[in-house]
């Protein structure tokens, strides 16, 4: 599933964490925090919206945002 998002640029992770209900908290420089109701919180670390990232940094937002293959369908990260 991993390589699926490798090419995913941080535009479409931002779209896909505003559209699950996280909102921007803070940043500071290219570290931005995005925070969920329920108390789920993720980084990340960007300096152009056509960034994308690495195998373990998408590793580390699945498991911060706790989405699974289902809602990466939903959210239309993968196909």
């Amino acid at each position: 599933m991993i390589e699926q998002l490798k090419n995913t640029p941080a535009r479409e992770w931002i779209r896909a964490l505003d559209h699950d209900g996280f909102s921007a908290r803070k940043s500071k420089g290219s570290h931005h925090v995005y925070q969920h109701a329920d108390g789920r919180r993720v980084l990340i670390v960007y300096h152009k919206l056509s960034d994308t990232f690495g195998p373990k940094t998408i590793k580390q937002l699945l498991v911060g945002t706790r989405w699974n293959k289902i809602d990466l369908e939903r959210l239309r990260l993968v196909r």
